[in-house]
């Protein structure tokens, strides 16, 4: 019982939104898109202004990213980027978010 109420206490620090929020945010100039999906995905379509982060890049990212920078994170269908978001705010960004439905949605 005790790990059960732990996991209802337990707080999400990043937010899930919808592409309707998604692209209220995309207005602000800040605001950084991040694409975790595979490169090939990438290259055939991405959100406009968006960065393919990989294990291959993503320390360059956070060096010169600062933690008070919001940063949207999507991938396909929106499993993954729930992960991504978790590990954002590990590395201590402030304002993170995750987009539902990932790339597939967002893109009808």
């Amino acid at each position: 019982m005790g790990l059960l109420l732990n996991l209802i206490n337990m707080e999400i620090k990043y937010e899930c939104i919808s592409g309707k929020k998604a692209d209220d945010l995309m207005k602000e100039d800040k605001l950084k898109i991040i694409d975790v999906r595979d490169e090939e995905s990438f290259k055939e379509g991405h959100i406009s202004n968006a960065i393919n982060i990989t294990d291959s890049n993503i320390k360059g990212f956070l060096d010169k990213t600062s933690k008070d920078t919001p940063v949207l994170i999507y991938c396909y269908h929106g499993n993954n980027s729930k992960g991504a978001a978790e590990y954002f705010i590990s590395q201590g960004y402030e304002k993170v978010y995750s987009l539902d439905g990932g790339y597939s949605d967002y893109k009808k």
